[in-house]
């Protein structure tokens, strides 16, 4: 349950996009990535589809080519394939201009594995594109059928075999790590997982036997002079020389100058950036200095500072997220991109709150980190929210079992374990049924809160009828163990209302999510004098008037709360379930029990 700002509410001073707040949410979250991502979407759907013509020649060439056509006049539409070239073209070149950006070279086995493939793809990709799409730019060549593709390969140029092979797996590979990366964090990822992966592993292996299968139908086919001379043109040698030339030479010349202006670039770069100065970022146990222009999460990897980021700083995952205990106004403010990202989670309303992938501190910055540093995928995969604090009105309600010392000490252990579990059980059960959230569990006590999503007169309305769910499902186990204890099992119930602190409290993976505050505290106190007034529950007076309870109903009398000044006004019944008939009726069912222990 998320007790942070809805993410519809964005903070024009920190997001800087006060003028175009009329923008949706998603469109100002576009950013390089994104459209790289998009395109790589486009060319990857192409892929997929000629992969899956080729394995169709498991069935018969005759297949394979039927499907040929379908797939020639789809990619050829005008829209479509100019769509499909456009989206290679801003790849590559958003590819490049990643390369540029990136500040590390720290990568994992899986990046450093996708950004080799991808730089070698348009080396293997020149041959094969030269002979099909460069050739009919130059010479209007425009082939309709794989018969004369698959000749040249399997007879005349056979190393074209090796080569096509290794530009399908290649390409393949590249692909499906760009889609692990970002399905992973996708809720959807767990099961589809095995289908995934299933496709990923069987469509390359099928599209080279479809492309061998289909070949040899081919050559058989050649050794009939007529139906060679009707299906089999080859190029001209002329022509050939001509595409030869240009793919074999002059295009990785070109593309090797490319990649080589891209690292002069960033020899640029840096000397810039030492000329502009140092900043020190400091984190909770440690300062360092870093060239301006770097982010936090550079920073972090250059001095190997255990820093949590799932997506790797692409700004998809959050998990990099930091709080900014040092002066903001200098800093630059968010990107479409990180306030969207923030928005997502929650975490745009508080200003201190950032992305270390996408902060470029111009001016010394001190963060400490949000998240472990043993997070996983998983966290982002089930929408995890972290609670970093935030002040609201809640009813806290404590729940406590009487007697269980003595209950503990007359039964087996994995007896008395069994009936407080079924006791902390019914009485969770009549919170979640009521609209509250069991909290924590000590012993055989539960705190409950309220109020975590409605306001304060639904929250007190709510959790008086807890009181009385509590009640009825006492009673109910009482009646199913009446023939195993002597005594029934009795209880105290405290309920108090205010402001308190809600948040995330622990250590690395041990956290819980509750409530810190004077309210909390005087809610359990009031459990207490439960045991004094011989009663089963005590509530405050303020909690009973925001439900709308009359003055003139159940006991009043003012009580002295352990560690506090003065006296308070509180409410005893000796019988929870009277707030059932003193409320309007609830859509909430108030059922003795829940099937769960029912059926316990």
């Amino acid at each position: 349950m998320s007790l942070q700002a809805p993410a519809t509410i964005v903070d024009a001073r920190a997001s800087g996009f006060g003028a175009t707040s009329h923008i949706p949410a998603r469109l100002r979250g576009v950013g390089v990535r994104q459209v790289r991502l998009a395109c790589g979407l486009v060319m990857f759907a192409y892929i997929f589809s000629h992969f899956f013509n080729h394995a169709l020649g498991n069935i018969s060439y005759a297949t394979m080519d039927a499907w040929l056509a379908w797939h020639i006049w789809w990619w050829r539409i005008p829209i479509v394939n100019s769509t499909l070239y456009a989206a290679a073209a801003t790849h590559f070149s958003l590819g490049l201009w990643a390369l540029y950006q990136r500040r590390h070279f720290r990568y994992t086995v899986a990046e450093i594995t996708q950004l080799v493939l991808g730089l070698s793809i348009p080396l293997w990709l020149a041959s094969h594109f030269g002979a099909q799409r460069v050739s009919g730019w130059l010479f209007g060549r425009e082939p309709a059928h794989y018969a004369l593709t698959l000749f040249a390969y399997w007879v005349t140029r056979q190393h074209m075999i090796a080569v096509q092979f290794i530009l399908l797996t290649i390409a393949w590979t590249h692909a499906c790590i760009g889609l692990y990366f970002w399905l992973r964090l996708k809720p959807f990822f767990k099961w589809a997982w095995p289908v995934l992966f299933a496709i990923a592993v069987l469509l390359p292996p099928s599209a080279m036997m479809g492309a061998h299968h289909g070949a040899q139908e081919i050559v058989a086919l050649a050794k009939d002079p007529q139906w060679r001379t009707q299906n089999l043109h080859p190029m001209p040698p002329p022509q050939r020389a001509v595409i030869d030339e240009i793919t074999l030479f002059y295009f990785p010349i070109g593309y090797a100058a490319a990649i080589v202006l891209v690292f002069a670039a960033r020899g640029v770069r840096a000397l810039r950036e030492r000329r502009h100065g140092m900043v020190t970022v400091t984190y909770p146990n440690r300062q360092v200095k870093v060239p301006k222009g770097l982010s936090v999460l550079e920073a972090s990897l250059r001095f190997n500072i255990p820093h949590a980021s799932v997506c790797g700083g692409r700004a998809r995952c959050s998990t990099c997220r930091v709080r900014v205990v040092s002066d903001r106004g200098a800093l630059p403010r968010p990107s479409g991109r990180e306030a969207f990202v923030l928005a997502r989670v929650g975490a745009v309303a508080d200003p201190s709150i950032r992305l270390a992938c996408q902060l470029r501190p111009q001016t010394d910055v001190a963060v400490i980190p949000i998240l472990p540093t043993n997070i996983g995928a998983d966290f982002v995969r089930n929408r995890r929210r972290l609670n970093i604090g935030e002040e609201r009105y809640v009813v806290s309600m404590f729940i406590d079992m009487r007697g269980s010392t003595k209950l503990s000490g007359a039964r087996l252990p994995f007896d008395t374990v069994f009936l407080i579990n079924r006791f902390v059980e019914a009485t969770s059960e009549a919170v979640s049924s009521s609209g509250g959230q069991p909290n924590q569990f000590v012993g055989d006590g539960v705190l409950a809160l309220f109020g975590l999503d409605t306001d304060p007169a639904t929250a007190c309305r709510q959790v008086l009828r807890a009181a009385s769910a509590v009640a009825s499902n006492v009673a109910y186990l009482n009646h199913q163990f009446a023939s195993e204890m002597r005594e029934p099992i009795q209880y105290g119930i405290g309920i108090h209302a205010g402001e308190v602190i809600v948040g995330d409290i622990g250590f690395r993976g041990h956290t819980v999510f509750t409530a810190l505050g004077d309210a909390v505290n005087v809610a359990s106190r009031l459990q207490d004098l439960t045991k004094e007034l011989d009663c089963k529950v005590v509530v405050s007076e303020d909690v009973c008037k925001t439900a709308g309870l009359s003055s003139d109903v159940l006991t009043q009398m003012d009580v002295a709360i352990r560690g506090r000044d003065g006296q308070m006004t509180v409410r005893i019944a000796n019988d929870p379930t009277v707030f059932a008939s003193l409320l309007d009726p609830a859509p909430i069912s108030d059922e003795p029990l829940s099937e769960a222990v029912a059926a316990a």
